[in-house]
């Protein structure tokens, strides 16, 4: 019995030593994994636990990317009142967020003290694939947008004038990003096509060009009053018209143009009628020969009637002569007057 209470004892002890191997060995690993974070967290006062930084693991955290941006933002003041816990950061990651870069733009506000991010707004910023940090600088430093674009291929915007005269301008766009409509705002492509609608219609609402050259500002004043960044990501800051060039006489080439297409037009009509007319002699010729026709038919219808006449004892042979006497008498006085001798 002595024996089989020492084999137990031997067998728990055993148990007891292979359990305290297992947890020193698990403490060793969390203090080798965590323990540097950890210590960054204290002297920080970031304030996460080593539970909190063992919970990351298991919830497929990296926990170094939460621990240093909770660091920068203790570092540069902003505390959690502000919104930023460990456990918001942690939500932020999970949800496929970019933590670092929210963190930083959220820094960056803060210390421009001039627009105003929570860590709720830059995070939805960020997770709506907005570079909230370029949104942020853009809003502290305004950027300047050309128009036309680069990327586009022109090197100005062409509009005409009502005196028919072609100005060619560059403008630059200088821009503010609206943090409140960032997300669902339009791009800069909308912002350089309203631009560049507007310039054109500005100038062509000018009565000349020599107007739009003596006061470029006038177009950035109409273009600016139309109000073109609503609904966009961003605040038209200034538009400024850097360049102006004359071009051509758009209106005198499209009033020659015109004056050539009317020609052809009169040229064509003109044909048209000499065709008609042409035509309508040619019927009269036509008629004119078949009326010559039909009188030669019926001249070669007399001499018969003539016979059938002495036949039947209708004409006497002294009608006939006093006949021939008058057609003589006819013929003479028309070679007389130059009318010439009548056919027989």
């Amino acid at each position: 019995m002595p024996h089989l209470l020492a084999d137990a004892g031997s067998y728990l002890l055993i148990i007891f030593s292979v359990v305290a191997l297992l947890v020193i060995l698990v403490a060793l690993v969390v203090f080798t994994r965590y323990f540097r974070l950890w210590i960054q967290s204290v002297t920080t006062q970031a304030r996460i636990g080593i539970v909190d930084l063992i919970g990351m693991s298991f919830r497929k955290i990296n926990p170094s990317i939460i621990v240093r941006s909770k660091i920068m933002a203790v570092q540069a003041g902003l505390d959690d009142s502000s919104g930023i816990t460990s456990k918001s950061l942690e939500a932020h990651y999970l949800a496929g967020g970019n933590v670092p870069l929210v963190i930083r733009a959220c820094i960056a506000a803060n210390k421009a003290k001039i627009v105003e991010v929570s860590f709720r707004q830059a995070a939805s910023i960020d997770l709506a694939g907005r570079n909230v940090l370029e949104a942020v600088q853009t809003s502290v430093y305004p950027k300047v947008i050309d128009c036309p674009s680069r990327e586009s291929g022109k090197d100005s915007l062409d509009a005409v004038a009502k005196d028919g005269i072609q100005l060619m301008v560059r403008a630059r766009v200088t821009v503010r990003a609206n943090i409140e409509r960032l997300i669902g705002g339009a791009t800069e492509e909308t912002i350089i096509a309203r631009v560049g609608e507007g310039i054109v219609s500005a100038i062509g609402s000018a009565q000349n060009h020599a107007e739009v050259l003596e006061n470029p500002d006038r177009i950035s004043k109409a273009v600016l009053s139309r109000r073109l960044d609503a609904q966009t990501a961003y605040e038209i800051v200034s538009i400024d018209i850097a360049d102006i060039d004359v071009g051509s006489n758009i209106g005198a080439r499209l009033q020659a143009d015109q004056a050539e297409a009317d020609l052809r037009v009169a040229r064509a009509r003109a044909e048209r009628r000499r065709a008609m007319a042409v035509a309508a002699e040619q019927e009269k010729m036509a008629t004119i020969e078949e009326s010559r026709a039909r009188l030669v038919e019926a001249e070669a219808a007399v001499p018969k009637a003539m016979a059938d006449a002495f036949r039947t004892g209708s004409l006497g042979i002294m009608d006939y002569y006093q006949l021939r006497n008058v057609q003589a008498d006819t013929d003479m006085r028309r070679t007389i007057a130059g009318a010439g001798p009548s056919k027989k």
